[in-house]
């Protein structure tokens, strides 16, 4: 496996040929099959399939969190990762849990409030900022959790199911936050999810993933702002998953 990371282009991320073999005492497994996949800067993508398909695997790699049996990844920007699950630790503070990641990062500690304040702001969770995350709701955990991300000052924002847990009601409203600060902030997104309808609603293109291999990469040329419920995006969602249905 080879990764780096490139002289600045148009092209944030580049997947070539990467195959994932899991090994067991049942024997072994591919999770993925000469996989690729370039992803330009500002867009938004969202990978979706199955459980099963190899759409987490392709994150975890590009994320550097697993390697693959074969293939390259090339990283051309900073990374951040944005869990299923917001994994704050729960005796710090919203804000402490931002500086945190802003300590990591080297951030003087002088200098740590006054950011962690400024990216909860961002994602407009000042008003909790002494909570700890069991005064919070799962959307405001996760919004914690989206503040954290943009701590490590990336460009390219993986994000693995991040709504997947939330109700309905919150999750749309995650949707126009996440939509809004990745305009705000100019970033590249892989986004992972099972939910066709979600997919179209948040991505600049759609890329299908069955029996870990890309089948179907679409743009989604509808206007924004786009709602989850609305006609357009059912219509386009029914399409892509008939596609997804046809090429498995």
């Amino acid at each position: 496996m080879t990764m780096t990371v490139q002289a600045p282009t148009d092209v944030a991320l580049q997947v070539s040929g990467v195959t994932k073999v899991f090994d067991s005492d049942e024997g072994r497994t591919a999770a993925l099959h000469g996989v690729d996949l370039t992803v330009h800067r500002g867009e938004f993508v969202t990978l979706v399939g199955h459980s099963g398909c190899g759409k987490t695997t392709l994150l975890n790699i590009v994320a550097g969190l697993d390697t693959p049996t074969s293939g390259s990844v090339e990283v051309a920007v900073r990374t951040a990762f944005m869990f299923q699950d917001a994994t704050l630790l729960p005796w710090l503070t919203a804000r402490q849990n931002v500086e945190l990641a802003l300590k990591l990062r080297g951030v003087p500690r002088s200098q740590r409030k006054g950011q962690g304040d400024e990216l909860l702001e961002v994602v407009r969770l000042t008003h909790a900022a002494s909570r700890r995350p069991h005064e919070l709701s799962g959307g405001m955990r996760q919004r914690v959790n989206l503040a954290r991300c943009l701590a490590q000052n990336a460009d390219l924002v993986l994000m693995d199911e991040p709504l997947g847990a939330l109700d309905a009601m919150t999750r749309d409203l995650l949707h126009d936050e996440i939509e809004r600060v990745v305009s705000e902030r100019d970033l590249t997104v892989m986004f992972v999810t099972h939910n066709m309808r979600e997919a179209v609603r948040l991505g600049d293109r759609a890329v299908l993933m069955a029996y870990g291999k890309i089948v179907l990469e679409q743009d989604i040329d509808l206007p924004h702002p786009r709602v989850m419920d609305s006609a357009a995006v059912a219509e386009r969602a029914a399409y892509l998953t008939r596609r997804l249905h046809e090429a498995a």
